[in-house]
């Protein structure tokens, strides 16, 4: 499709996806494919999609299975489920809040704390917001409900931005794949740079995250002070020797394996397999599930893991159909020759990823919106790290705004505080919003507060990773040797 209807033709797809996830409430991945099998259906029809690409779809979508980062997932899913199941955050709430009681915001502070130890380790914001609304609601005492959810809120995205949690992780692998576009890009000049990499998004998201958190203990101690939080007393539950136990072996797990992925040590699916070993081993000494929790924990990991798997395949198959249409080419044109300066026009692109997490998870970003926009968001930057460490502040930033925001409709939902009211919610989550839209702009204006903990630059590889165009191409020349049932290349695992 080289007129400018067929280039377009993704708008479509994009315009009918988001009809269709607001109207019928199916599942996100099943209009993925949906959508993308009628309009590569049309492709077809009238000769714009080669019909053998289509044909190596089923290989390309076995080789994105076998990358390393991708394992982890189920890995992280089972710790989030089994974290939910068992009282090892309770235990950590406790002495957070014994620990912070002498500020006057012991529950507050308790709140940000355990999530901060927690959500890295969590999987998603989905699991961290059902996580705190079961923890943190019932201790909130007499604080007022509308306060009490923007807190379980916004405790719930700090695993966006702290690392190593899922989402950095995947926006880390999308973004390896963005920045090698980028250096496809008319204009745009890698030089003596490098194609960033899991790790170098760890590290330019860390000094953020931790700005982000320490302004939000600061705005959660000074209205606990202003509202003077009663101080409720934990709640008396009898702690046995077993579960210290393993309250502590969950803590010293936590920060070893946080701390030898930051270091690059270890590959976060190997962390994620010896935290799963050595959280199961804890519970199976201390008896801390019986075989009913046991199956429930591990039916759950199976939905939650099949369904993120099955977005995978979606978002694929979508990603496919919208660049053989060369949508993606004719967004990158159109910002690149924008008239307004590339900054303006980077921040109307932020904004636009804004108005798209406000209505879709993270998952749902990272795997559809992300690919299209990051190529040209770090062209216009000139710099992959800024443009990561942006991505996700924006995201943790949709999350937060009601009614729609991902983490305050599922606060609102599970932690049983009863009905609030739009414009009480608004004013609670006020001064957590402004922090994130101050550090969001330091950011954007100061690049350089990314690179503090930038790691020394390897020697670059002389094959670099392959582009989703290069994969393309070589799907299409495989058809064409009429060998459709040959393994495409695996694209080069990821370097953390």
């Amino acid at each position: 499709m080289t007129t400018v209807l067929g280039a377009t033709a993704g708008l479509w797809m994009l315009l009918a996806l988001g009809l269709l996830i607001t109207v019928t409430g199916l599942p996100v991945w099943a209009l993925l494919i949906g959508v993308a099998s009628a309009f590569a259906g049309i492709g077809l029809a009238v000769g714009s999609i080669d019909l053998s690409i289509l044909l190596a779809l089923p290989m390309r979508i076995v080789g994105l299975l076998e990358h390393d980062l991708l394992q982890a997932l189920p890995l992280y899913v089972f710790v989030g489920v089994l974290l939910q199941h068992l009282t090892v955050a309770d235990r950590l709430f406790s002495t957070c809040e014994k620990l912070f009681r002498r500020s006057g915001a012991g529950a507050s502070l308790a709140a940000l704390g355990v999530g901060a130890l927690i959500a890295p380790m969590n999987g998603s914001v989905a699991s961290s917001s059902a996580l705190l609304a079961r923890l943190v609601a019932p201790r909130l005492g007499r604080m007022q409900a509308a306060q009490a959810t923007a807190l379980i809120s916004v405790s719930a995205t700090i695993g966006v931005v702290v690392p190593p949690s899922l989402v950095l992780i995947l926006l880390g692998d999308a973004m390896l794949r963005a920045h090698t576009e980028a250096s496809n890009l008319p204009g745009f000049v890698l030089g003596s740079q490098r194609i960033i990499n899991t790790r170098d998004v760890f590290n330019a998201t860390l000094l953020p995250a931790l700005c982000v958190l320490l302004l939000w203990a600061l705005v959660a101690w000074w209205r606990a002070r202003v509202d003077r939080e009663p101080g409720v007393a934990p709640l008396r539950t009898r702690e046995s020797a077993r579960h210290s136990l393993l309250s502590l072996l969950v803590v010293l797990t936590i920060i070893v394996l946080l701390g030898a992925v930051f270091a690059g040590k270890m590959y976060a699916v190997e962390a994620a397999a010896t935290g799963c070993v050595l959280l199961v081993s804890g519970a199976l000494i201390t008896r801390a599930l019986d075989w009913t929790q046991w199956r429930v924990v591990l039916g759950d990991t199976l939905a939650l893991s099949g369904a993120l798997f099955a977005l995978l395949v979606g978002a694929t198959t979508f990603s496919l159909i919208f660049r053989l249409m060369g949508t993606d080419r004719w967004i990158a044109d159109l910002l690149l020759n924008s008239a307004w300066s590339p900054r303006t026009t980077a921040a109307l692109v932020l904004l636009a990823v804004a108005l798209c997490a406000w209505v879709l998870d993270a998952f749902e970003m990272i795997f559809v919106v992300i690919p299209i926009v990051a190529p040209p968001l770090i062209a216009m930057l000139g710099d992959a790290q800024q443009a990561a460490v942006l991505l996700l502040l924006v995201l943790q930033l949709s999350f937060l705004i009601p009614p729609m925001g991902y983490a305050v409709l599922i606060a609102r939902s599970r932690a049983g505080l009863g009905t609030v009211a739009l414009a009480a919610l608004l004013r609670a989550l006020a001064p957590f919003v402004a922090v994130q839209c101050a550090v969001t702009a330091l950011v954007f204006m100061l690049p350089a507060l990314v690179h503090r903990l930038d790691a020394a630059a390897p020697a670059i590889s002389s094959a670099p990773p392959m582009s989703d165009q290069d994969i393309d191409q070589q799907m299409r020349d495989m058809a064409q040797q009429g060998d459709p049932g040959a393994a495409p290349a695996v694209r080069p695992k990821l370097a953390e």
